[in-house]
Parts: structure tokens; sequence; C-alpha cells
């Protein structure tokens, strides 16, 4: 399985822009295939740093959702207002 750690650092002005796509974007995610668990969170302690931590079965299901036109549409609104900064883990 492969999990991906996801910080998000956005100004105060983008947070509900940016919230709401990474909403559709772990809507639309969990229906997919390879989809073991997604979910976006927000820094209790840190304002304006979200976090959307999700877990693929493998790296086919990891590529298809990375291809995908929700994927393509949301994460290009994310990084356009905010800073993007990705961990990967295998296990």
């Amino acid at each position: 399985m492969i999990r991906l750690n996801c910080f998000i650092a956005v100004a105060e002005e983008h947070r509900a822009e940016v919230i709401a796509a990474a909403k559709r974007l772990t809507e639309a995610s969990l229906k997919q295939d390879g989809c073991i668990a997604y979910d976006t969170f927000e820094s209790a302690t840190r304002p304006g740093v979200l976090m959307i931590c999700e877990t693929w079965r493998d790296q086919a299901a990891l590529d298809s959702h990375s291809a995908s036109e929700v994927f393509a549409t949301e994460v290009g609104t994310m990084r356009s207002l905010a800073e993007m900064k990705l961990e990967s883990f295998n296990f």
C-alpha cells in the first residue's frame, strides 16, 4: 500500500476555496478503484495548515487517481492558491 500526506499552507483569504476543493477531491477519490482511505484535516495548532491523508492499494491505483480529471481540476485549484508539500510512504 502507498500512503501520501499532502501538507497545504494556505492564507486565510483562500482558505474556504482550498477546503472546498479538497472536499470535492476527497469525495471523488473515495469512489476510485484502489482507494483505501482519503481524508482532509485542518491543524488545530497551526492556522492555515491542512493535510490530505490518502492510502492507495498500489502504484497502478495511485497512477489512475493522479491521471483523473478531478485530480487535475482540484489539485490545480489548490496549487494556484496555496503551497503544497507531498510525503510518500510504502508499507
